[in-house]
């Protein structure tokens, strides 16, 4: 196990690549399952959820070379049965049943494990499948999904408590390719990655319209076929980087290969904070404000504030002027951040699902742990700013979904090192 040891205070300057979007290649390689004809698919970030996931394609039985971000499988004679061992450490191993059921007409699946910040339930993704024609029985902590009649297209609403899934209307998007009709998707999700993923589907001959929106449309087909594809950079890592920019670049410093429509919110939530946001194609130049201030954000669906990014936005908030509210609409529970950044000096009051933040607050570096993936990143963040060394234990949870962010962060300034815990 590794630890990360941040020495705070230095300034950023310069510029950071983003990687290929580890939440849109998870789905997009299952989705190589649909088809035994090679795909190639580019961009793939070299983190430990998408190796997790090629290892389950490789014991299905997928050939699976990867070099220098390309992946390529050909899933000729793939078994419907996904190894346990794998599936149980990577939440969005759930997204093998679509292709599997659409495919082989039957998929055995291990409920899943990941990052742990509240109930995740897959219920919505199995009623999907349901109403397809798919029977499931769930015994021994396995989903068992056969189709005895094969897949047929329904009208589906995928709504849930929390606001849509996007693995859920992936699954379903997946599935619904092959299935025979129409198949109407009602309170889809309209994240970047679904519609990534539906680029890639309508590549491979998939008849999907509307992807983006709350309304999507499959029009089954007979067969898929190979292609090629470039994964959409990473919207939550970019993010992170511009979050980072903002808390310890005293010059200008540019976050590249980004794609700005998918980060409005946050753009826009850094701007009301006092910074310079300054776009120029697929670039982003940060200076950070004279007087940062805070503000209130609320989590919801795309387009509006991501989850994923509110842990980030609060170590910001925490180096910056007057009470900050941070509301998670999504992830009711996921603030276990909080209580490691105030061990650093911050003043936090958490009330249900919202964080209060007063600032500024002259933050200390210390021993912390990361709890999950976007809160390892936070407090990478707010050791930029700390006084001395924090060391970041369980460093695995950030190496999930970040591409070499200890690289990225040493080559615009910062001081860090990776060492055994």
């Amino acid at each position: 196990m590794e630890k990360l040891i941040v020495t705070g205070g230095t300034s950023l300057r310069g510029t950071i690549n983003v990687s290929g979007s580890k939440n849109a290649s998870l789905p997009i390689l299952a989705a190589t399952l649909l088809t035994d004809e090679q795909c190639v698919i580019r961009r793939v970030p070299d983190v430990s959820d998408t190796n997790y996931m090629l290892q389950i394609l490789s014991k299905l039985g997928a050939e699976v070379e990867r070099a220098s971000g390309n992946v390529i499988v050909a899933a000729k004679d793939v078994s419907h049965e996904t190894p346990y061992d794998i599936v149980r450490k990577m939440r969005a191993s759930v997204c093998m049943m679509g292709p599997l059921v659409a495919r082989l007409g039957k998929a055995d699946v291990s409920l899943p494990g990941g990052c742990v910040i509240g109930d995740r339930p897959i219920d919505l993704h199995l009623r999907a499948l349901q109403e397809l024609g798919a029977v499931i029985d769930v015994k021994g902590g396995d989903v068992v999904i056969r189709v005895p009649d094969g897949l047929k297209g329904a009208e589906i609403n995928l709504r849930g408590k929390f606001g849509p899934t996007v693995l859920g209307t992936a699954n379903l998007m997946m599935a619904a390719t092959l299935a025979d009709g129409l198949t109407i998707i009602e309170g889809a999700a309209a994240e970047p990655e679904v519609v990534d993923l539906a680029d890639f589907l309508g590549k491979m001959g998939a008849k999907i319209q509307g992807a983006g929106t709350r309304r999507i449309e499959i029009e089954g087909v007979e067969s898929l076929h190979g292609v090629e594809h470039t994964i959409i950079p990473d919207r939550i890592e970019a993010g992170t980087f511009l979050v980072a920019a903002a808390i310890a670049a005293e010059e200008r410093m540019t976050v590249n290969r980004i794609q700005p429509s998918h980060l409005t919110a946050v753009i826009d939530t850094l701007k009301a904070c006092g910074h310079a946001v300054e776009i120029e194609g697929q670039k982003a130049h940060v200076t950070r404000g004279a007087q940062p201030r805070g503000t209130k954000i609320r989590t919801g669906p795309f387009p509006e504030f991501p989850t994923d990014m509110q842990a980030q936005m609060t170590a910001l908030f925490i180096v910056s002027e007057g009470i900050s509210t941070v509301t998670d609409t999504i992830f009711p529970e996921r603030f276990m951040h909080v209580p490691e950044l105030q061990r650093m000096g911050a003043r936090i009051e958490r009330q249900g699902n919202m964080a209060i933040v007063e600032g500024p607050s002259e933050l200390t570096g210390a021993p912390v742990m990361a709890s999950d993936l976007r809160a390892s990143a936070t407090l990478v963040l707010a050791a930029l700013r700390a006084k001395g060394e924090t060391v970041i234990n369980r460093l695995y949870h950030i190496d999930r979904g970040y591409e070499h962010i200890d690289e990225k962060l040493m080559g615009v300034g910062a001081q860090m090192v990776r060492a055994r815990a």
